[in-house]
């Protein structure tokens, strides 16, 4: 072989030679074909590849409707319908988008409810978690800066309501508001500034989501015990184990997608945003996105602006200091009984954040949203590090593949009744 060329296993001659020039082949089958992966993933597990799938579909999507699009305030409405009614199949490319965004979300917060409930966010995986919750971060302006494009009623003043919260900050906050509206109003500028970023920013996307792959790939997956591999019998080849496992929950995934951009595509959406931006007729209700919901609740249930403005931000930015502010030494909320319980009302806190969000800020709806933030901001700040020194955690299983083959270490005599999910097979 000659001096300098990768030593490939590649049977194709034609791939062999390059990849002996460019391994990425070699790089590919060791990172998701040969790569050990625990044993015991669940469906939840899936989530991370439905949102590598999702970002691809909203990427290849937004290119198209770009082509298309009018980033300026009098033509901006007119050539979104235009998309929906003159452009070939421009009313399914811009219904996959739309949807896309509510079906990304979807993903993503299950992907990290699952992350908080496994405990993935623990050492050694805490450079892991803050690159997933960038993430977030990107993905929510992304969906805010898109929102806007169409230029509805509901996208007008949601990027009113929505700039002029930085008006809040003391000393800076006016040059913040100005700097986004690129003047001294919502108007042309501000919608240019929001076309080319929305259509930036799902690269950064990428480049973050390459450093998150990269990181999951030093520090090896988590799993549903929070047990570490002890060895080659806790771990299987990612392929094709899990590439099957993914194209089930991918082939699942898409018809449900698929049944929502077909047969409701707009029931995710707001009525308002069919009617073209008037910045001289105000909306008798404004509210975000069904996702924004519940950091909009935060915001509202505070009566000073600054105070909501504060805690809506840090409702996201406590999600940085998690590996930190959770003190117990096990990962999973399968034996963590009394976390587990106080989790899923922390659940049921977000979910109601979220309902009395999409309602006028009047009550109940303030009160009980006041409720909600207590309990949302109670269990990062409170409860989480109580919890790591008062529970009493169920005992750990001694290694993945014993939990999973329902076998106990040689000599320590038969599983309890139930315990076991099935006997090891002889080979």
């Amino acid at each position: 072989m000659a001096m300098g060329l990768h030593n490939s296993d590649v049977k194709n001659p034609v791939l062999r030679w390059v990849d002996q020039r460019l391994p990425v082949i070699t790089m590919m089958q060791k990172e998701y074909g040969t790569f050990p992966t625990p044993r015991n993933f669940n469906y939840f597990w899936n989530f991370g590849a439905l949102a590598m799938i999702n970002l691809v579909v909203m990427i290849a999507t937004g290119i198209f409707l770009a082509m298309h699009y009018q980033p300026n305030t009098v033509m901006a409405f007119d050539s979104v319908e235009r998309i929906m009614r003159d452009v070939n199949f421009g009313w399914l490319i811009r219904y996959i988008h739309m949807n896309g965004a509510s079906m990304f979300f979807i993903v993503i917060y299950t992907h990290i409810w699952r992350g908080m409930y496994y405990g993935s966010y623990k050492a050694p995986r805490e450079l892991l978690w803050m690159l997933g919750v960038t993430i977030f971060l990107l993905l929510m302006a992304t969906a805010f800066m898109g929102y806007v494009l169409p230029w509805g009623q509901m996208s007008l003043w949601g990027a009113v309501v929505i700039t002029n919260l930085f008006s809040a900050f003391p000393v800076v906050g006016d040059f913040i508001v100005t700097l986004l509206w690129g003047g001294f109003s919502v108007d042309n500028p501000t919608l240019n500034r929001f076309f080319a970023l929305h259509y930036l920013m799902p690269f950064m996307i990428v480049g973050v989501v390459f450093l998150h792959i990269a990181a999951l790939h030093i520090t090896g997956s988590n799993n549903p015990l929070g047990v570490e591999p002890k060895g080659p019998q806790d771990t299987i080849p990612f392929h094709p184990y899990y590439t099957i496992k993914d194209t089930v929950g991918i082939v699942v995934y898409l018809m449900v997608f698929a049944v929502l951009v077909f047969f409701m595509p707009n029931y995710l959406g707001h009525p308002d945003n069919y009617i073209p931006a008037n910045p001289l007729s105000t909306p008798a209700h404004i509210v975000p996105e069904w996702y924004f919901l519940p950091y909009y609740a935060i915001l509202r249930a505070v009566p000073n602006k600054l105070g909501g403005v504060i805690l809506m931000f840090a409702s996201i930015m406590l999600w940085f200091a998690l590996p930190w502010l959770d003190t117990s030494k096990v990962r999973s909320m399968k034996f963590r009984p009394v976390a587990r319980f106080l989790f899923l009302l922390w659940c049921v806190s977000f979910a109601t954040l979220m309902y009395c969000g999409g309602k006028p800020a009047e009550e109940p709806y303030v009160l009980i949203s006041r409720l909600a933030t207590v309990y949302y901001f109670a269990w990062f700040l409170v409860l989480l590090p109580l919890l790591g020194r008062l529970e009493r955690p169920l005992p750990l299983p001694e290694s993945i593949s014993r939990a999973v083959l329902g076998i106990r270490a040689l000599g320590a005599g038969p599983m309890p009744a139930g315990a076991a999910a099935k006997p090891m097979e002889k080979a």
